[in-house]
């Protein structure tokens, strides 16, 4: 017998297909778990790339004064939120960062 996702050439003719499970093994702690890292991923993504964002509109002064201050606050509550939602569900900013393989990290270090 082969261990799921494996490959056993003396009981399969097919080489080189895969030989999955018939039942996921969905624990409900770990999918929660996933699901909280997946969704805290996509919102630190999005939080950074409103950062990148609002870097550039400031660089080319396209922001008042009072524009400038709302959103770095709104950016710096939204941040330590972030850091909040992390240290409830026991995660750390590296959890959060997807390896892409060949792409690398989903997250910037910045």
């Amino acid at each position: 017998m082969t261990e799921p996702g494996t490959f056993d050439s003396d009981a399969n003719p097919d080489l080189g297909r895969r030989v999955l499970p018939q039942r996921i093994d969905a624990d409900p702690e770990s999918v929660e778990r996933g699901l909280v890292t997946l969704v805290l991923t996509l919102v630190e993504l999005l939080r950074q790339l409103m950062e990148r964002q609002a870097l550039r509109r400031v660089e080319h002064g396209d922001l008042s004064d009072e524009q400038i201050e709302r959103i770095g606050t709104t950016l710096m509550l939204l941040e330590d939120r972030m850091a909040e939602l992390r240290e409830h569900f026991g995660l750390t900013p590296e959890d959060l960062n997807i390896d892409l393989g060949p792409l690398g990290p989903l997250l910037s270090n910045e």
